[in-house]
């Protein structure tokens, strides 16, 4: 039984061809190629090598591709490298001769672990039939020669080793780049962080991009539905989490986008409060930040909402005034000129500046001071592939990325929490739509959804 329990896999496999391990919902190959090639104009006649994530260790715990890596290649499959060779026609130098060449990208794939895919499913390797299709990459190659190409690349032209682009803190990047100096008897080549290159790329979202994006907000805005109508007292938080998770995976969504956040009473008042181990009381608040992955693309909302459906006036107020300061950053709004995430509240042209001066305006804690210190963190991140994508803060917001807008305030002595969270994308014409409209903003739109 046990020797038919690992060949019967491999037998399916061989009948009924390699799955395209692509459960996710993919971009046209067109769109991937597109992000290599512009990461390629952006290398000036050097090389950028990056790696794919590892497997993880526990096997509860999903595979995730690294995030750039998948930007510019759609592959979720580990062990996987991508060399990219910028376009060069550097003029002829003393003791160097020119060199012209065209732009390459070259995917290399692992040797394939035949007895651990009985386990795990059907790799691809370079050998496997119509691997170049599946991959959508020009060219696909064994990982055993990817040491071999890049020595080829700097023996030919030493002045590529100055211009290794790679991603930092890579254990494969940097044992490359060793075993690269030692074949070529000189130092590492210089390597240069190639994130620095794929955030500017990343920043601006294009239409497949924003497609995956909406439905990661639609998964996540029928959870939190879910969500008001799970809230009571009596319940706890990890329960009201669960629900929200079952809903995701029913709409089709790997993964939450980050570890969930049901905190009620004085637990609203942590930010990133996670453990979800209290039981829900009458009369508390509750802020419910979570959101999920839809092929790999991230959405982020939070909504507060009373425990017994009902908030109290004192509540309300606090609701109001964390919902008023994102009405004024949403009106502030120009593209263009609008920054996000200034935690100085300085720059006059930050939305951060625009809802910290709402808050700290309108109402009061008990002891009669403003409420501005209450508020303890930026107004808002970018998102995409990543939850927090990257990006250069303060980042000035333009037609393409999309964002969060989430002001809160948290007040420990009350036991009170609010942030109201949500995504918006910059359109063409310059104006915000709210990725998150279709659920409840208001404290009344809440209160009745809570009764449905």
């Amino acid at each position: 039984m046990k020797i038919f329990r690992l060949v019967a896999p491999v037998l399916f496999l061989i009948a009924f061809g390699f799955p395209t391990s692509q459960a996710l919902e993919k971009q046209p190959a067109s769109d991937y190629h597109a992000r290599r090639v512009a990461l390629g104009a952006e290398l000036h006649g050097g090389v950028a090598i990056l790696f794919a994530a590892e497997e993880p260790v526990l096997d509860f715990d999903p595979y995730r591709q690294d995030s750039d890596f998948y930007y510019l290649t759609g592959w979720n499959e580990p062990g996987a490298a991508l060399l990219i060779i910028g376009p060069t026609n550097e003029p002829e130098r003393p003791s160097q001769p020119a060199h012209v060449r065209d732009y390459k990208e070259i995917l290399f794939l692992p040797t394939r672990n035949l007895r651990m895919e009985t386990y795990t499913g059907a790799k691809m390797d370079a050998a496997t039939p119509g691997v170049t299709g599946a991959t959508g990459v020009d060219n696909v190659e064994p990982m055993a020669s990817l040491a071999a190409d890049l020595n080829k690349l700097i023996a030919d032209d030493r002045r590529v080793a100055f211009n290794v682009w790679t991603q930092p803190g890579v254990k494969a990047a940097e044992a490359l780049l060793g075993y690269t100096a030692a074949t070529l008897g000189a130092s590492a080549p210089a390597a240069h962080d190639v994130t620095t290159l794929t955030m500017p790329l990343r920043e601006v979202k294009d239409s497949g991009e924003i497609d995956l994006l909406k439905k990661a907000s639609t998964a996540s805005i029928a959870a939190q539905r879910e969500m008001m109508k799970s809230v009571k007292p009596g319940v706890t938080e990890r329960t009201v989490a669960g629900k929200m998770t079952a809903v995701w995976f029913e709409q089709g969504c790997e993964r939450p986008s980050y570890a969930p956040i049901v905190g009620a009473g004085i637990n609203s008042t942590t930010l990133h409060y996670s453990a979800n181990s209290a039981t829900i009381a009458d009369g508390d608040i509750v802020v419910v930040d979570a959101a999920c992955e839809y092929s790999m693309y991230a959405s982020d909302i939070t909504r507060t909402v009373p425990a017994n459906g009902h908030f109290t006036a004192r509540q309300r107020e606090i609701y109001n005034v964390v919902l008023g300061a994102q009405k004024a950053a949403i009106d502030a709004f120009v593209a263009g000129k609008s920054k996000i995430n200034d935690f100085q509240h300085r720059d006059p042209d930050t939305l951060d500046a625009v809802a910290y001066n709402y808050i700290n305006t309108h109402g009061k804690d008990l002891h009669g001071q403003p409420l501005g210190k209450y508020w303890l963190h930026g107004l808002g991140h970018m998102v995409g592939i990543d939850v927090h994508d990257p990006a250069q803060y303060p980042a000035v917001l333009k037609p393409g990325m999309v964002f969060t807008i989430e002001p809160g305030v948290y007040i420990p002595e009350e036991k009170l929490g609010v942030r109201i969270e949500c995504d918006f994308l910059v359109l063409p014409d310059g104006k915000l739509l709210d990725l998150n409209a279709d659920l409840p903003h208001t404290a009344e739109d809440v209160e009745a959804a809570m009764q449905k």
